[in-house]
């Protein structure tokens, strides 16, 4: 039987795989050091998950409406206004089961087959298989030799075409931890505005911010970049509940409202339980989120010092989320333990294979030659993985 071309052309998640063959090996008894998944370590605070037992006691166990619970939404536009500066209304506002579902829904709302999502790469490789899922063509610009890795309005304006539909704008960035400045925002979305095409905001990793520095949100900067805009989020990252799956979209009721249509046929609606729960993180006490950031900066710090000891490797700093992206070209055209390593996949399968490193290549991506580092993990394990990395490299057969 003829399978489709959404079902041919997926791509398993490549940071889900290598997260998943590291979880394999240590089940075996292997002592694996694993910086691939974006999750924090982290438990989920304690009065989120009494929140949820009490919804399961009080008997929210049944659908939920499918835009999500009216006070959840309430809940989330208020507290958008008050951290972000947005203005949305309830209506405004739909929860998914994660914001990588919000993503989806929303472009299948936007996107026709033939239709163009512009992705400045580095990226998250989700966006590209989900516009391809659409039948939608990801193009990719290429942001690697910019300042800071961030796209520039004239290589914006260079790349949209008569089909462009949206731009994915991810501040701060998985996969570098970059965070994007109010006038930088400014510059990149008059150029949405004025071709006329979507702004998908990206805001999961908003709360983790570093060094003093601000989150903008892209729909605060003008009335008409707000019609123009999406902005997704979720808890997961925040209050480290990505097990729990919820996020969500604002926007412009146009699009908001056929996504609503579209989810009540593809889900009925998010977990009515998780839902209780984010209601609890999103209006409970914020105490957690602040210590959680704090050991974040500390393992930032660690990782970023380390990796820039490294000969062949440099490491920007990332000002949030919990991701280093080290440009590691200078270690690749070369043979290690008698292995020739030339691109960040290889790079990435040897580091596993002989030392028991895991971590994400660039590739993904949109970036050849770096590899993703998360640092959503102990400093005794930020300093055992540094050593093996640097085990790995005395295994150059040139050295």
């Amino acid at each position: 039987m003829e399978l489709s071309r959404a079902a041919k052309t997926a791509e398993p998640s490549a940071t889900l795989s290598l997260n998943a063959l590291a979880k394999q090996l240590a089940a075996q008894g292997e002592d694996v050091v694993s910086f691939t998944v974006g999750e924090p370590d982290f438990d989920t605070p304690e009065n989120i998950k009494q929140a949820a037992i009490r919804a399961v006691q009080s008997g929210y166990t049944k659908y939920s409406p499918a835009p999500g619970f009216p006070d959840l939404r309430e809940a989330i536009a208020e507290n958008l206004k008050e951290c972000n500066g947005l203005d949305y209304d309830s209506q405004q506002i739909i929860v998914s089961n994660g914001a990588k579902q919000a993503l989806y829904m929303l472009m299948l709302c936007v996107l026709d087959p033939g239709d163009q999502i512009l992705l400045p790469a580095p990226y998250w490789p989700s966006y590209a298989d989900q516009a391809k899922a659409c039948g939608a063509e990801p193009v990719v610009i290429d942001c690697t030799s910019n300042p800071g890795l961030k796209l520039t309005p004239d290589k914006l304006a260079d790349a949209v075409g008569p089909k462009t539909k949206i731009i994915m704008v991810n501040s701060p960035s998985n996969p570098t931890g970059m965070v994007y400045t109010k006038e930088e925002l400014q510059a990149l979305a008059q150029v949405a505005v004025e071709n006329n095409i979507w702004i998908f905001s990206d805001e999961v990793y908003e709360r983790l911010i570093y060094d003093n520095r601000s989150h903008v949100s892209m729909a605060t900067l003008s009335p008409e970049i707000y019609n123009h805009t999406v902005t997704f989020n979720a808890v997961s990252k925040t209050y480290a509940m990505t097990g729990w799956r919820i996020g969500y979209a604002a926007g412009p009721e146009e699009v908001i409202t056929p996504a609503c249509r579209l989810q009540s046929n593809l889900t009925s609606g998010p977990n009515s339980i998780a839902q209780r729960a984010a209601l609890e993180a999103i209006t409970g006490p914020q105490d957690a989120v602040d210590e959680m950031l704090q050991k974040f900066d500390a393992r930032r710090k660690l990782l970023v010092s380390g990796l820039n000891e490294i000969d062949g490797v440099e490491c920007k700093t990332p000002g949030g989320a919990f991701y280093a992206f080290p440009d590691c070209n200078g270690l690749l055209k070369k043979s290690y333990d008698g292995r020739q390593i030339n691109d960040s996949m290889s790079l990435s399968k040897a580091l596993l294979e002989k030392v028991r490193l895991a971590v994400v290549p660039g590739s993904p991506f949109g970036a050849e030659g770096y590899l993703r580092f998360s640092y959503a993990v102990s400093e005794e394990n930020i300093e055992k993985g540094l050593k093996r990395l640097k085990k790995f490299l005395n295994m150059r057969d040139d050295a």
